[in-house]
């Protein structure tokens, strides 16, 4: 093989090997491999707990033993992979494959990758007490980070507000500093021991702003007790204020991805292409997520109209008596009932987990009411497909149209 051509097979299997470890949802090697890393962390700390216990230490040895080898053997080839992959990661890309492997390998998922199988080779090297290396490959744990959109939407809120939280920690130091100063003042001869330096009251002060209040050293004087009584009020007011700036910062990420999610979406189906960000702006006040498992029936044959739908993750199937049709994301069903007042014409259920945008028939038409624009181009697409409706089978789902949909990519989605 030329030189050239094994250099460009590389190239694509690196970049093959970064999808996998770090592709989507939309990846199925991804997530099965994804899916394994997580049961693999989970069975490694779950056995590095029962291991602690010494019945069980004894007489499961070989299968902790070989659970771990199995583990940091998987951990040590991931990290490996990923350092070769560095160069992919976008966050990287102007940067020399060397370079952008240094840059990766500090990192904190790089650390939290070598974390998770270090202390199983230094554990060769050095001679400690066992217990510090049992702690250091509990820190695998931390691997679920990568993998739980969830934790890493909490890290990145954390990121976004570590100002705010840092004013709070300085506010909060600032606290105990005024009042471990204040009782050593008021207490320093009542309590020589305890209160006879500000490092000594600085314990005192600690425990009792974050409320924990361990009771081994209380205030013996008046001014020490009034003290005390302030600064367990000023405890509750700033343990308080970080949760606020948290829990606030974390729906509004939430509603920051789902606004995007939910905007492109919409913005991609046929019934709303034309239309400007105002309009698609109208339409998303009245829509409403709803998660559907796989498997679950949608719609019922013969059930009344209530609502319109558009799928934004997910796969439906339409059940016609001459075959099934399925709808994937960003297509739409539902609406042609919705505006003739019928009956629904077809079962439709959801063959994978999906997510669906609802539009009640209220508020399709409140919709097209308040903004003719919409209520316009709902019009000309239930004209198109009215024509294309027999004339006996009046109804939301539509044959010809499905078989027009599943044909060309510009035709309106049923």
């Amino acid at each position: 093989m030329r030189e050239p051509d094994r250099r460009h097979g590389l190239a694509l299997l690196r970049r093959r090997v970064h999808v996998v470890l770090d592709g989507g949802a939309h990846d199925r090697i991804a997530r099965i491999v994804h899916r394994a890393l997580i049961g693999l962390v989970l069975l490694s700390v779950v056995s590095v707990i029962f291991e602690s216990v010494p019945e069980y230490g004894e007489r499961y040895a070989l299968v902790f033993n070989v659970i771990e080898y199995v583990a940091v053997a998987a951990f040590t080839l991931e990290y490996v992979l990923r350092v070769w992959c560095a160069p992919e990661h976008t966050l990287y890309a102007d940067r020399s494959p060397t370079a952008a492997r240094i840059a990766f390998m500090g990192s904190i998922w790089a650390l939290i990758d070598l974390a998770a199988f270090l202390p199983f080779y230094l554990s060769f090297y050095f001679s400690t007490d066992l217990r510090v290396f049992l702690m250091l490959r509990l820190l695998r744990f931390f691997k679920f980070a990568r993998y739980s959109p969830g934790i890493r939407t909490l890290l990145a809120v954390i990121e976004a507000e570590r100002k705010a939280l840092l004013a709070w920690l300085t506010i909060l130091f600032g606290a105990v500093l005024f009042y471990s100063t204040a009782m050593h003042l008021a207490e320093h001869e009542a309590q020589p021991e305890k209160f006879g330096t500000i490092p000594d009251a600085m314990w005192w002060a600690i425990e009792t702003v974050t409320t924990v209040g361990y009771g081994e050293v209380t205030p013996l004087t008046l001014i020490g007790k009034i003290i005390a009584s302030f600064a367990m009020v000023t405890g509750f007011l700033l343990l308080g204020l970080p949760v606020g700036i948290l829990a606030t910062a974390f729906a509004e990420e939430i509603h920051r991805r789902e606004f995007v999610v939910t905007w492109t979406m919409i913005a991609s189906v046929p019934l709303f292409r034309t239309l400007d960000a105002a309009a698609i702006a109208e339409i998303m006040r009245y829509l409403r997520a709803q998660s559907i498992p796989r498997g679950a029936l949608i719609v019922r044959k013969g059930d009344p109209a209530h609502s319109m739908y558009f799928i934004a993750e997910g796969e439906v199937e339409v059940e016609l008596a001459h075959g099934n049709v399925r709808l994937g994301e960003g297509q739409f069903f539902g609406e042609m009932a919705v505006l003739q007042k019928t009956s629904r014409t077809a079962d439709v259920r959801a063959t994978a987990r999906t997510k669906l945008l609802i539009l009640d028939a209220y508020d399709l038409q409140t919709l097209t009411s308040r903004n003719p624009e919409i209520g316009d181009a709902i019009r000309e697409v239930a004209q198109s497909r009215s024509e294309l409706a027999p004339s006996e089978e009046p109804g939301d789902i539509i044959e010809a149209e499905l078989e027009e949909s599943a044909a060309t990519e510009d035709a309106s989605d049923v």
